[in-house]
């Protein structure tokens, strides 16, 4: 994989899981002995990313001293939300922190287990400046969609419970070059979903590449739940032991 340098957004509060991690950040709770972020940067160092950058906001104490500046053979550097930026602004602020121009992104509380390889090959063949891993999902009503015409170029978003039936999903995994956000006027609090991907997308080539991988999104109680049984399984077949 030509990309080496990853951004992990773990700045959320977790509202949802307050009544089952209370006193932890969500991508700290805990999956059999293990916080759930270990299981995502185990996945990065197998593809050899050498940079992780943690973009933390609440509690953000506790994975600093679980993780401390190294994992594996990954060096671990903290971006810390002072106050709370929205998703864009708390990427924008962790980008300061990179070093190279193309750099992944992903979700702190969700995992979806693609063919990275594949994904960086197809985001440089297609020269873009953002790719998207997309999910396959048989009811895409509880999570709004994104659709692709025949080349995989994104031509629209769809809001939450504006259809239904099978479509693609945003699974929180991004291919994007640092030039994105080379924009003053974004405000200081911004959402990466509004006001990138679905406002730029009319006027920019962005892509989607659908994935029917594993995915698993711990931020809804009864997914953590499953969290617990699933992710042993992934454990004790190759992914991510």
């Amino acid at each position: 994989m030509k990309t080496t340098e990853a951004i992990i957004l773990a700045g959320g509060f977790g509202t949802r899981l307050k009544h089952v991690v209370s006193d932890m950040p969500k991508p700290m709770a805990e999956i059999n002995g293990k916080p759930f972020m270990f299981f995502l940067l185990r996945k990065l160092a197998k593809i050899n990313i050498q940079h992780i950058i943690l973009s933390t906001g609440f509690l953000h104490e506790k994975i600093e001293a679980y993780f401390g500046h190294s994992f594996e053979n990954m060096h671990i550097t903290y971006s810390q939300e002072l106050e709370p930026l929205g998703t864009g602004g708390a990427m924008r602020l962790a980008l300061n922190n990179t070093d190279t121009d193309n750099v992944l992104v992903l979700n702190g509380d969700t995992l979806f287990d693609i063919d990275f390889e594949y994904f960086d090959f197809f985001y440089r063949k297609k020269e873009t400046v953002l790719a998207i891993a997309l999910r396959a999902e048989k009811d895409v009503s509880r999570y709004g969609s994104i659709k692709i015409d025949e080349n995989k170029k994104i031509i629209d978003f769809v809001e939450k419970s504006a259809t239904t039936g099978e479509g693609f999903i945003n699974g929180g995994i991004y291919l994007l070059k640092k030039e994105l956000f080379n924009h003053d006027d974004f405000p200081f609090f911004f959402s990466f979903e509004k006001e990138i991907l679905e406002k730029q997308y009319f006027y920019k080539e962005f892509f989607g590449m659908p994935f029917d991988s594993y995915f698993i999104d711990i931020g809804i109680p009864e997914h953590y739940v499953r969290a617990q049984i699933e992710l042993k399984k992934l454990n004790d077949e190759h992914s991510f032991s």
